[in-house]
């Protein structure tokens, strides 16, 4: 019997853990080939890829991302062979296996919750010949009807899965790795399907640090835990933290959804010593808005998790992602305003404006009718207006999600933003609704843009509003611009093609002790030829430094000043800029 396990993920870098938990689960029964394919490939192709694997039985993880085009692959699969056993699993299709296998009739068997236990079963008695009647957590045909078995109980030691990461290769190098430590949630938020299970379960923490010390040397990008709530156990979550910390990892990050007001003090302090890049952080916050926290069931205070925040910003070595959610009950467009100017100020590393979807099985889609929810009942699920938000509202929503994901997340334009909103608008918000006007009658929404181009759009906006200290602001688009891009040049300013020093300049700056010394002391015994190509040194009509660290106070006089840049090649961190120009007047 051949039995292939396959998952369409949303992105190559991407890799599925399901799939390698079931085929770990079942090695001792029979081997399984485990493909991954993407939702960007043609369906055409992955199911003739799977077809020349010749299986007797293919299993599909699936998701709200990849159902659609799961479906589509099943059925050329089933055409061409009619044999051939389908069989689905995932949270896409726990929660109306009888209605997916009443309209896709080319789908043999579901499995519904959690699947290792009901998957070593069915892989048992397929080998053997004999039916799936007594399977628990598995839907089936049988003739013309289709079968629902009782609900399978949730795996009480978790151990008990063999470790889909006892031994990897080069499979994994310089991707993203998906790896839990615990199964459930303390919390019971509404629009969740993890509320639906309750308790928390932990793997043991051995297990979890071998698997750590195997993915740290496979070089793997990233290891992203999909614990719920990383940190519902404290002293579990700081063990991880420090053997990660301990193991010293380099070019690779670990990134936790945590809950703020959990993070005490003890805890805050042990942060404050990891390395730059490590670690990184996605917080929920959805709303600050109380009465909408509490229809749906968020524990949040909110006080203390922007505390929290601001403490771990100020250790400039833990990037913060920061999540809210439009379209949530008692949420109208003014107090999205608030809870998104409330969040921005925090000044999260990346705000993550995500609308809501009404997950199959969740508590907020049982109850949908008490909101007026309206949305399309299939994937994403994504609501379309509620009591509270118009579908304009919404549409507004929508084209400010993708400013923010194009201007602020990612820190490119971090100076320019935080001037133009400290000196011309009263908060975040009114700045990006003023911009998003603009950007729809240009028609930029319409287009793809480079980068590039994104910053000479944010020069034509601020012509056209007619700021005050337009040419400071060209400065600071001209530093943010060179902050983020080593080799690149953009002309922002009159006399850019004037700005930069001479090589040979550069070179007699780079052999000065003192630059060495105080700014590049690590490239100390790194030939000046080799360092040349490290830096960047730039020459600003005003005092950039001054007016950051003065929080954007604008100034008008004309104050010529030369900046080092440091990329800092080859680490996880961020640009580094000094103000060498008394140095640099002395020596040309």
């Amino acid at each position: 019997m051949n039995i292939v396990l396959t998952s369409l993920n949303s992105k190559y870098i991407h890799s599925n853990l399901a799939i390698r938990y079931l085929s770990e689960y079942v090695k001792d029964l029979i081997g399984i080939d485990v493909f991954e394919f993407t939702i960007n490939q043609n369906q055409d192709f992955i199911a003739s890829e799977i077809h020349k694997k010749k299986p007797d039985i293919i299993g599909f993880s699936t998701y709200i991302w990849n159902l659609e085009e799961t479906l589509r692959v099943c059925e050329i699969l089933k055409q061409v062979n009619p044999s051939i056993k389908i069989l689905l699993g995932g949270p896409e299709v726990s929660y109306d296996p009888v209605s997916i296998m009443e309209t896709y009739r080319f789908i043999d068997y579901i499995i519904y919750g959690e699947g290792e236990e009901t998957f070593r079963e069915f892989v048992d008695l397929s080998i053997k010949g004999r039916g799936a009647t007594s399977i628990d957590g598995l839907v089936y045909r049988e003739k013309n009807r289709i079968i629902t078995n009782i609900s399978r109980e949730l795996i009480e030691d978790l151990n008990k899965i063999p470790s889909p990461y006892e031994k990897i290769n080069n499979e994994f190098k310089n991707k993203i790795v998906y790896y839990e430590s615990s199964r459930g949630c303390p919390f019971n938020c509404q629009f969740c399907l993890s509320s639906t299970i309750k308790g928390v379960r932990f793997f043991n923490i051995d297990r979890v640090k071998k698997d750590l010390y195997n993915l740290i040397k496979g070089k793997v990008k990233q290891v992203k835990f999909i614990d719920r709530t990383f940190n519902a156990n404290k002293r579990y979550a700081m063990e991880i933290m420090q053997f990660i910390m301990d193991q010293d990892p380099r070019n690779m990050n670990f990134h936790f959804e945590v809950t703020a007001h959990l993070l005490d003090e003890e805890l805050l302090e042990f942060l404050s010593n990891t390395k730059e890049g490590l670690f990184q952080f996605e917080i929920g916050v959805q709303s600050t808005n109380e009465k909408t926290l509490q229809a749906i069931g968020r524990t949040t205070n909110i006080p203390k998790l922007k505390e929290v925040v601001g403490r771990i910003k100020s250790y400039e070595n833990i990037h913060q992602h920061l999540d809210l959610i439009a379209g949530l009950p008692y949420e109208d467009l003014e107090s999205f305003k608030k809870s998104f100017n409330e969040v921005y100020e925090l000044k999260p590393e990346k705000l993550q404006l995500g609308f809501l979807k009404l997950l199959k099985g969740s508590d907020l889609r049982l109850n949908s009718d008490i909101y007026g929810y309206k949305y399309i009942d299939s994937p994403p699920y994504e609501v379309l207006e509620n009591n509270y938000m118009t579908y304009s509202d919404i549409i507004i929503l929508k084209g400010i999600e993708d400013l923010i994901e194009k201007y602020y997340n990612g820190n490119y334009f971090k100076h320019t933003l935080g001037f133009i909103i400290k000196n011309y608008y009263k908060n975040p918000y009114e700045f990006y609704e003023d911009f998003l006007s603009y950007w729809n009658h240009k028609g930029y929404h319409k287009v793809l843009h480079s980068r590039n181009r994104l910053y000479t759009i944010l020069k034509q906006f601020s012509e056209y509003k007619d700021y005050s200290h337009i040419e400071l602001l060209n400065n600071l688009l001209n530093y943010d611009y060179l902050l983020n891009n080593k080799n690149g040049n953009l002309k922002l300013l009159p006399n850019d093609k004037h700005r930069g020093l001479s090589r040979r300049h550069i070179h007699d700056i780079l052999k000065d002790e003192t630059i060495l010394e105080r700014y590049l002391n690590r490239y100390k015994n790194t030939p000046t030829k080799t360092l040349i190509n490290k830096i960047r040194i730039e020459k600003f009509d005003k005092n950039i430094l001054d007016i950051i660290n003065n929080g954007y106070k604008p100034v008008s006089e004309e104050n010529n000043r030369y900046i080092l840049f440091d990329y800092k090649d080859g680490q996880i961190t961020r640009c580094l800029a000094y103000d060498i120009t008394e140095i640099v007047r002395e020596l040309i």
